[in-house]
């Protein structure tokens, strides 16, 4: 007899109940027939009527199959009835889960359910093999799976009880018959050579026949048995967490660790806007040019910023609580020839990488000591970034050169002459791929060729109003080139309009983000090869503007622009979601968000200073509301502009929040009118793309 769906188990119905225990409640057509005599919760059905603690339950007959008719949701009675009785047991409301089954005239399983899982769990594996077809797996490959998986156990409890030759005797005649993967059934015999069932254990990964192994194998074995006869484990609880997270996903400004986040089942998920980092609650302005380039440490405590004055900065942040924060210079590293454009943390933070022109730095980044000066490649270094095992780092230049070092600076490895002159490169955590984007060298030479240079061969020209249009040939001529960081082979070449600045992996190692000029941010999906989404707003046309992903999960897409804003987009969806005015004049060139603190990015500008962004702190509403900021002015909480003017005037309570940390000492500095863009007069200098790209 084929046994599937448990029927209600009642006298004939407008539901189509019949009182010969056959169910036809959208089980017949399944061919699945349901018993009504004692099942496994010990009530015994009659006549519709079950019976606890010699109290009688009456069956209750609801009419149609949906669980509610009136609207248009088209649920399933019986499926959602079935689920809430093995949510109740699997929580401990027993007689609770009864009294549903009882009034229901549903059972979460069939008797032969029941049987088959404690057939798995009593090691009573013949019976179990038998049962796989009578629970409906017909299949022949699912079949033989389930098959394996349940012989695979048995010779793993045979070892473990040292009983070696009955171990073998299932190796040899039920496993390799069943023609599996070859290199699965290798290990499996050498789990012969254990010497004892501890190594056994450590070995294969297992726990033992006393531990949870049995119960891995039967949640193994609901894949191939239908879900309608067997429910999968938990599944009202996975049904709620599929919600959650879609519903995350919809919400524009998540930004909470999951660990943390209170999920409430009585309404939809939605984040408050004003946990979004979207004040400028501090200045660094250590600078006397130009930042261009700013990173985080990987625990979040420093932050170094690269400029065109030929210094690094590296900034000290001290926690004093969750609202309150001091900055300090820890280091100020003078030592570089020219401009410095790029910085890369290893990954202890116990050394920083520098790059200025073709040279390379290693830096102690605790003493500032410069432990050596490496200048191998022949032109601007664009790209510098550290193997995720730390034992190393790689750089990338308009050379066409990509090298890969010791972390002690010795040259371990050229990849030789690469197809394009690298302008910039990045790593996927996972350690697989080098991700890396340029232009064409025949490209770059045809408009050295058509327009000349600038003259100056720094990795960011101190001239910045030259345009990046008119030379067409230029603009179509430019790559995505995915390597193999293994067999340093391209997998993936991709050709791109406009001109490729920046380039950063998400921490999943899934997409690549990419700025693009003019004017747009591009998401690649390097596992499917193919562009994923468009971010635009932002203004790109002649400086190089570097992008990172932001928040908790890198939900956000976080940019600068020409236009001295920051703009930020929701990553799944494309919206923008914030355009933050502060920055003086000039563009803004860099942005870095904390990688210990979602609630804090940091932007760096031509304005000479570092802007680090927050949350609107509950202080800061009451003081702000006193001087009228807020209430006045919805541009203030949106990007901080009236709250950065307030600084710079001297004026209003502002200013015991966002505070100016510089100067020779590191510390505090008292604000002036003229502090919050001091050296943007310069009219917007910048990075600019052809002075980098076509030296």
């Amino acid at each position: 007899m084929g046994l599937g769906v448990p029927g209600p188990s009642s006298s004939s119905t407008s539901n189509g109940y019949q009182n010969n225990g056959t169910s036809t409640n959208g089980s017949a057509g399944n061919g699945f027939v349901a018993t009504n005599g004692s099942n496994s919760n010990g009530f015994v059905a009659g006549n519709g009527v079950n019976k606890m603690h010699g109290k009688a339950i009456a069956r209750i007959n609801l009419p149609g199959t949906l669980l509610y008719e009136d609207d248009d949701s088209h649920l399933d009675r019986e499926e959602y009835v079935r689920l809430v009785i093995q949510s109740l047991k699997d929580v401990g409301y027993i007689e609770s889960a009864a009294t549903l089954e009882a009034e229901s005239g549903y059972s979460m399983e069939t008797q032969e359910v029941s049987q088959f899982r404690q057939h798995i769990l009593n090691g009573h594996w013949a019976k179990a093999e038998a049962a796989l077809t009578r629970l409906g797996v017909h299949e022949e490959d699912k079949l033989l799976e389930a098959k394996f998986l349940i012989s695979e156990q048995k010779y793993l409890e045979l070892l473990e009880a040292k009983k070696t030759t009955a171990a073998l005797y299932v190796l040899r005649n039920e496993l390799a018959p069943l023609d599996v993967d070859p290199d699965h059934l290798h290990m499996l015999s050498s789990m012969i050579m254990c010497s004892d069932p501890e190594d056994l254990r450590q070995r294969g990964s297992w726990d033992g026949a006393s531990g949870t192994s049995r119960q891995h194998l039967l949640n193994n074995l609901h894949r191939y048995v239908p879900s309608s006869v067997m429910i999968p484990q938990r599944r009202f609880s996975t049904l709620l967490q599929q919600a959650r997270l879609y519903q995350r996903s919809r919400c524009v400004y998540h930004n909470s660790p999951s660990n943390t986040m209170a999920f409430s089942l009585y309404t939809d998920h939605q984040c408050n806007k004003s946990a979004f980092p979207r004040i400028t609650t501090t200045i660094l302005d250590g600078h006397q040019d130009e930042v261009w380039n700013i990173e985080w440490s990987h625990d979040g405590s420093y932050l170094a910023s690269a400029s065109k004055d030929k210094t690094v900065i590296i900034w000290r942040l001290v926690r004093q609580d969750s609202s309150a924060h001091d900055w300090s210079i820890h280091l100020m590293l003078k030592d570089h020839p020219y401009s410095v454009g790029c910085l890369a943390w290893s990954i202890d933070d116990s050394l920083l990488l520098t790059s200025a022109e073709n040279y390379i730095k290693i830096w102690n980044a605790k003493t500032g000591v410069c432990l050596c000066t490496l200048d191998e490649h022949t032109e601007t270094v664009t790209a510098l970034a550290w193997l995720p095992d730390g034992s190393g780092f790689i750089s990338g230049g308009l050379d066409r050169k990509i090298m890969q070092w010791d972390a002690d600076g010795k040259l371990k490895e050229s990849w030789g002459v690469t197809a394009i002159r690298v302008t910039d490169l990045a790593i996927t955590p996972d350690f697989t791929r080098l991700v890396t984007i340029g232009m064409d060298h025949q490209a770059s030479n045809e408009s050295n060729t058509s327009r000349g240079t600038t003259g100056e061969h720094q990795p960011y020209a101190t001239g910045g109003n030259a345009p990046t249009t008119g030379n067409t040939s230029r603009s179509t001529n430019n790559r995505l080139i995915v390597y193999d960081l293994g067999s340093k082979q391209a997998i993936t070449s991709v050709r791109l309009e406009g001109e490729l600045t920046s380039v950063k992996v998400s921490l999943n190692s899934q997409y690549a983000l990419i700025n693009h000029s003019p004017d747009e941010i591009h998401l690649w999906d390097l596992i499917a090869g193919r562009l994923a989404r468009k971010f635009a707003g932002q203004s790109q046309g002649r400086h190089v503007i570097r992008s990172c992903f932001g928040g908790i999960d890198g939900n956000f897409i976080v940019s600068g622009s020409e236009d001295g804003k920051v703009y930020v987009w929701h990553r799944e969806t494309g919206s923008l979601l914030e355009v933050l005015p502060g920055h003086g004049e000039g563009s803004v060139n860099s942005v870095a968000w904390n990688p210990r603190n979602e609630r804090m990015f940091a932007s760096c500008s031509d304005d000479f200073t570092i802007r680090i962004w927050e949350p609107i702190m509950p202080e800061m509403l009451a003081d702000d509301a006193e001087t009228g900021i807020v209430g006045g002015s919805s541009s203030a909480l949106a990007g901080g502009a009236t709250a950065a003017s307030s600084l710079a005037n001297g004026k209003g309570k502002t200013r015991q929040h966002e505070q100016r940390w510089g100067g020779e000492s590191g510390g505090p500095v008292e604000p002036s009118s003229s502090a919050v863009a001091s050296g943007s007069g310069g009219g917007g200098g910048g990075a600019d793309l052809f002075s980098m790209f076509s030296t």
